[in-house]
């Protein structure tokens, strides 16, 4: 196996699913569902993407707790092309939970307990030998795990000579100087991209101004996914790029964003260009909203150089 060219940090949950006509209302029962679990998380989601789509393998930083869930996160994804030897296991801990409920348009509605994520502590983070962070070339992480561990992460890797990734999911507001000042690209999607600057996004226009804000407070490129609408992008060129969506049949689109940030990360280690490496993710994110769950609706790499072939962009 090749050396590790991208490392992810972030979270393993399991994923409690069910799917219904419609989504609930507050205080209200929705009956006549479907109940599947399936491995999820935003860490685990986007290593996996990453190892599914990519030509090395994928360094995983996480935690879990010593239980069921936990060692069954651990097996699959030992399934992966990922290197595990950094997922610490939280001993009289629960490992970490999604409760989903998506209804018959593809939308859903998350709960988490995080668990074990909540414990990755940045001393997990600064255990790792430098020979990790140096054999890599692309940093990955999120924000489903203590925002210190982030920013110990983000600062390792980018001291390490590491191009850093920060999707900021699920983001509740702005974030830290502490944190903006070791990212490279940032990958909010509408909704994060509200939070994040203020500015409501509702078509091109809105989101090229929360863009710039975010370019404004450090960050040398923004891209702003849009769902069905692809994605905006502002490089450190200061170049303004739409890409339009690929056209296909939502099933389920949980597990969109994890697909999309896993295989820009992956395409960037890999060294594609930049609007090639875009083009990768978009299509990934396709793909992944055509299938339920997770990890489970996550493309290999054949599916994306296919689509890539076949389909009309």
């Amino acid at each position: 196996m090749s050396e590790s060219r991208l490392i992810v940090l972030g979270s393993i949950n399991t994923d409690l699913v069910v799917k219904v006509s419609e989504l609930p209302h507050p205080g209200a029962t929705v009956i006549g569902g479907t109940f599947f679990q399936s491995q999820g998380g935003k860490g685990a989601n986007q290593a996996v993407a990453a190892a599914r789509a990519g030509l090395s393998r994928v360094t995983f930083i996480a935690a879990v707790g010593d239980d069921g869930f936990g060692r069954e996160s651990l097996s699959h994804l030992g399934r992966e092309k990922i290197d595990l030897a950094h997922v610490v296991v939280k001993p009289q801990v629960a490992s970490g939970v999604a409760l989903i409920i998506v209804d018959q348009h593809a939308e859903n509605m998350i709960a988490v307990a995080s668990g074990a994520n909540a414990l990755l502590s940045p001393s997990d983070v600064n255990s790792i030998p430098d020979s990790v962070f140096h054999s890599a070339n692309v940093f990955l992480t999120c924000l489903e795990i203590p925002l210190d561990t982030v920013a110990s992460g983000l600062k390792r890797a980018k001291e390490a000579g590491l191009l850093t990734i920060l999707n900021p999911a699920p983001a509740s507001g702005p974030l830290p100087s502490e944190i903006l000042r070791y990212v490279d690209v940032i990958t909010p999607n509408e909704s994060e991209t509200s939070r994040l600057t203020g500015v409501e996004i509702c078509d091109k226009a809105s989101a090229e101004r929360a863009a710039r804000i975010l370019r404004q407070q450090g960050i040398k490129n923004v891209v702003i996914t849009l769902g069905s609408q692809g994605c905006l992008v502002i490089d450190d060129l200061e170049r303004t790029k739409a890409f339009p969506a690929y056209r296909v049949n939502a099933v389920d689109t949980t597990g969109a964003g994890d697909a999309f940030n896993g295989v820009l990360a992956a395409a960037l280690a890999d060294g594609l260009p930049w609007d090639q490496a875009i083009r990768w993710a978009m299509c990934a994110a396709a793909i992944s909203v055509t299938r339920p769950g997770a990890q489970s609706s996550l493309p290999q790499r054949d599916e994306v150089e296919t689509m890539l072939a076949t389909v009309p962009y």
